[in-house]
């Protein structure tokens, strides 16, 4: 099979790393990091007006693709720069969810979204979900005309910059029911919501939410009530596709980093990389490397099928694995620089680390992947 990118795909490649080379060095990163917004309005705006984010839907969206390999093309870029603008929060899972259930009125803001004029955020995790999707205790009760909700959300990435967001609660069933989640498009100025704010490790900023009697009007809920679980699910598995091929790009950067370190330091008259120990532990990196971009070539291919579950799981499990030893394995061969907030592997290295903790660790992925064989 030939796994090329498509001509526009490849323009779309070529074009991001080039904007990235020139806007995203590290002292611009970290003083974005450092920022109240944790993320560049300026750098979201050229971001949306290069296309990036119409990528990431479908023609009958808006945009432009909106396929497994449009969303590994735009995040392995991503991931290669160490970008931290919220473009899985607000495209891939807001404006995902917004695209698959709401009506007319509603998928208008999927052209915002596109054009850069608005964020969203996903408040789908709970303080007692863990990576369980299923589990939700957020409750939405109807009150004559319209509907109230009540529960905790935690770890919701972009929710202090966002319009709007994507809440889920239990109209019905078990706590831990498929049946029963709805979504609702929660205007961020709602009476009764609170948030709790604080940046992330690795770039960024998330809030913990509160809702406490947010009363909306039944107009609020996205699709039909109860009936949420499958676009989630399938937009959460396209953002473990997106974060995947990100972690793919971020390792690119740290072997590359490596490979120009260890043939720039030199000890004994010659660059420590000609050493036969390093260059073997370098060797190994490289066709770890070569692994997970075949997984996630793998995982992007059977996005859209039955399998798509126990494909992205195992690729999720891998990606996570190698990560950890390219991150570990690159600090240890620069040594005490590695770890230096002005040198850019250490960003790198921390994308990389905490993207495995984001919608299932390397145990969690393991465990559903024999759960989804077994079956």
């Amino acid at each position: 099979m030939n796994f090329d990118l498509t001509e526009e795909r490849q323009m779309l490649q070529d074009t991001l790393r080039r904007f990235l080379a020139d806007r995203y060095a590290t002292a611009e990163r970290n003083a974005i990091i450092d920022s109240d917004a944790g993320f560049s309005s300026d750098i979201w705006a050229q971001m949306a007006e290069l296309g990036v984010l119409g990528a990431l839907f479908t023609e009958a969206d808006g945009g432009f693709g909106g396929a497994g390999f449009d969303i590994t093309t735009v995040f392995e870029e991503l991931g290669r720069a160490g970008v931290v603008e919220p473009v899985l929060e607000t495209a891939v899972l807001g404006g995902g969810l917004i695209a698959a259930l709401g009506n007319d009125a509603q998928k208008s803001l999927v052209e915002e979204v596109i054009g850069g004029g608005v964020h969203l955020a996903f408040a789908h995790g709970e303080p007692a979900s863990r990576y369980d999707l299923t589990r939700v205790e957020t409750t939405a009760k109807a009150d004559g005309d319209d509907i109230v909700l009540n529960g905790r959300k935690a770890v919701v990435a972009n929710a202090e910059a966002a319009g709007h967001l994507i809440v889920s609660a239990r109209e019905s069933g078990a706590v831990d029911d498929a049946d029963g989640i709805s979504l609702f498009l929660v205007p961020a100025d709602s009476s009764g919501l609170s948030q709790r704010g604080y940046p992330m490790l690795a770039g960024g900023r998330a809030a913990e939410l509160t809702l406490d009697d947010v009363r909306l009007p039944a107009s609020a809920r996205l699709g039909t009530a109860g009936d949420a679980f499958p676009a989630i699910a399938e937009r959460v598995a396209a953002a473990n596709v997106a974060l995947a091929a990100e972690t793919l790009g971020a390792m690119e950067t740290a072997v590359e980093l490596t490979r120009e370190y260890l043939m720039t330091r030199k000890q004994f008259g010659r660059p420590i990389g000609t050493f036969q120990a390093l260059a073997h532990r370098f060797s190994d990196l490289l066709i770890e490397l070569e692994q997970a971009r075949s997984a996630v070539i793998n995982a992007a291919g059977h996005l859209g099928d039955a399998d798509r579950d126990r494909q992205i799981a195992a690729a999720r499990n891998l990606i996570g694995r190698v990560g950890r030893l390219v991150a570990e394995e690159s600090i240890q061969m620069h040594g005490g620089i590695g770890m230096t907030q002005e040198y850019e592997l250490a960003h790198i290295a921390k994308r990389i680390v905490m993207n495995d903790h984001r919608l299932g660790d390397t145990d969690y992925h393991m465990e559903r992947f024999i759960e989804l064989s077994a079956a």
